[in-house]
């Protein structure tokens, strides 16, 4: 029998990647560009200066591949606690089950609603997909939901089958639905805001053509979704798991609640403590001056946002510390939004952000100090490798800068590529970040790994950096659904118990569509003005 092959640990292929530029070193010759800083939205930017590039001596390195490591943790600090103030405080929320009960709130309302004669016309069920998928669809693009739709997965896929679809129809009420909304990336700051950083662009700059591209990825999406639900509903046989759903129609009369629904006396501390430090803040900044693309509008935001979590949190705690909990979310994320477009947050103000969410969400449900404390360090052990994975791929770059290689690197590949046309280079950036993926499925690795170079290679070709963030973009968030390197995939399958194959089988034609899509969306990139690009 042949032996299975394996593909390596990411930190593995990393590090390989890491001695390949060591011996690179001594291979291509030395070279730099002058580089110089310009002002482009107020911001402060390093641009290589056109032909400027020179030969000149390299440093060839040696026992410097061990020490670039350290290097690289030391250079991508900010972004790697970033990562891990982030991923422990949501693993705090997922703790208190809160998005498992509004998930429930949101089935039994739209049961209650299935009785208008409109929606029993466009049908309740079709409507349950749309906003399920929707509704992931916003998780993955806003805070990059991924490893979470795990849990999900046991939820939807028993609740798929007795709606008379299949577990295929079950992973994509979750799992797919956050996968499309990861690709679209509107605020995910483990995509987009880590590759801007990274490209020393405005924190999630270009967010109007973003939308569009979200809104235009998740129609096809999810009507492929709705398409292929119809099929299955109609005729159950052509299921690629009909027989592998067995297991799923046994258990299929089991409805129960997730947790009971309760609000302890602690959610209305906290709740009153964080509407003292709301009117605080709306005292001390009663307008705000938000930044729309090119334009500012000056509105009251802030004391509007402390009006509705006044009102909000009343009526939340009144049912379930679970509302109150979603509610933070909610406003949590309007925060983030408000700061980085009035107020210039970055990578620290809005891990910080997170940090007092995740926090206050174990203080509202009477969690002692002891329990929050595991529950956050839970969830960074979690997410620890994608954090150690950004400092792993900065020591690349680190050996290819000491070695004074990075610039003769970007000047053969935009001296190969200058007569391409600009959307040619952004497509092969595309390709590129793709076959990247199926092999590192981890977008924050990718992007320390990529973004670098390919920002300073899209200044030499007269492409804007946004098109190249959006390259990386779609070549990092399609794949994810397909790559059997992804842990995630490779659980919510198990969960699900759809074998790989079977999947593949139902995913190809989709990632098809998906991958084309791709390629007409980064058109206007390259051809329209753009704002933020």
């Amino acid at each position: 029998m042949a032996k299975k092959i394996r593909i390596p640990h990411t930190y593995v292929i990393v590090f390989f990647i890491v001695i390949i530029a060591g011996i690179l070193t001594w291979i291509i010759p030395g070279g730099t560009f002058i580089r110089e800083v310009i002002q482009v939205n107020g911001i402060d930017r390093e641009v290589v200066k056109s032909n400027s590039f020179h030969y000149i001596g390299n440093s060839p390195q040696t026992w410097q591949i061990f020490s670039a490591i350290f290097d690289g943790f030391v250079d991508k600090a900010d972004i790697i606690v970033f990562i891990l103030l982030i991923g422990g405080a949501f693993w705090i929320m997922n703790q208190t089950r809160s998005i498992d009960i509004g998930i429930y709130a949101f089935l039994r309302y739209t049961k209650k609603i299935g009785k208008n004669r409109v929606l029993q016309y466009l049908g309740v069920d079709n409507l349950i997909i749309v906003l399920l998928m929707l509704m992931f669809s916003i998780f993955g693009a806003v805070f990059g939901m991924s490893e979470e739709t795990i849990a999900f997965t046991i939820i939807f896929v028993p609740l798929a089958v007795r709606m008379g679809y299949d577990s295929i129809v079950g992973l994509c009420l979750c799992f797919v639905g956050a996968g499309l909304g990861f690709a679209g990336a509107l605020l995910n700051p483990f995509t987009i805001g880590i590759a801007q950083g990274l490209s020393k662009l405005p924190l999630f700059s270009g967010i109007e053509y973003r939308m569009f591209c979200w809104v235009v990825i998740n129609f096809v999406g999810i009507s492929y979704v709705l398409w292929y639900a119809r099929k299955i509903r109609k005729n159950p046989e052509k299921s690629y798991v009909h027989e592998d759903d067995d297991y799923w129609r046994v258990i299929t009369g089991k409805d129960e609640e997730p947790e009971n629904y309760h609000t302890p006396i602690a959610a209305w501390l906290v709740f009153g403590a964080i509407q003292l430090v709301l009117i605080i803040f709306s005292f001390f900044h009663p307008l705000t001056d938000l930044k729309i693309g090119l334009a500012t509008v000056t509105i009251p935001i802030v004391p509007i946002l402390t009006a509705l979590y006044f009102i909000t949190g009343i009526v939340a705690l009144r049912n379930s510390v679970h509302f109150f909990i979603l509610g933070l979310l909610f406003f949590t994320i309007a925060f983030l939004i408000v700061g980085v477009m009035g107020y210039a947050w970055y990578v620290m103000e809005i891990a910080t952000l997170f940090f007092a969410m995740g926090i206050a969400s174990g203080l509202a449900m009477n969690y002692t100090l002891n329990e929050i404390t595991k529950h956050f360090l839970d969830g960074v052990r979690d997410i620890l490798s994608a954090g150690m994975i950004v400092g792993l791929a900065g020591g690349i770059i680190i050996i290819l800068k000491n070695g004074q290689v990075i610039d003769t690197l970007l000047y053969y590949v935009a001296d190969s590529m200058s007569d391409m046309g600009n959307y040619a280079s952004v497509s092969i950036m595309y390709v590129v970040q793709t076959g990247i993926n199926l092999i590192m499925p981890s977008g924050s690795a990718k992007a320390a790994l990529t973004m670098p170079i390919m920002s300073q290679f899209s200044d030499l070709i007269g492409v804007s950096r946004q098109a190249t963030v959006m390259a990386y973009q779609f070549g990092d968030g399609f794949t994810n659904m397909i790559t059997p390197t992804s842990g995630v995939l490779m659980g919510v399958l198990g969960i699900a118990r759809i074998p790989y194959d079977k999947w593949l089988k139902w995913v190809t034609p989709f990632m098809l569509i998906m991958l084309i899509l791709g390629f007409l969306l980064l058109i206007p990139t390259v051809t329209l003005q753009l704002n933020g690009f």
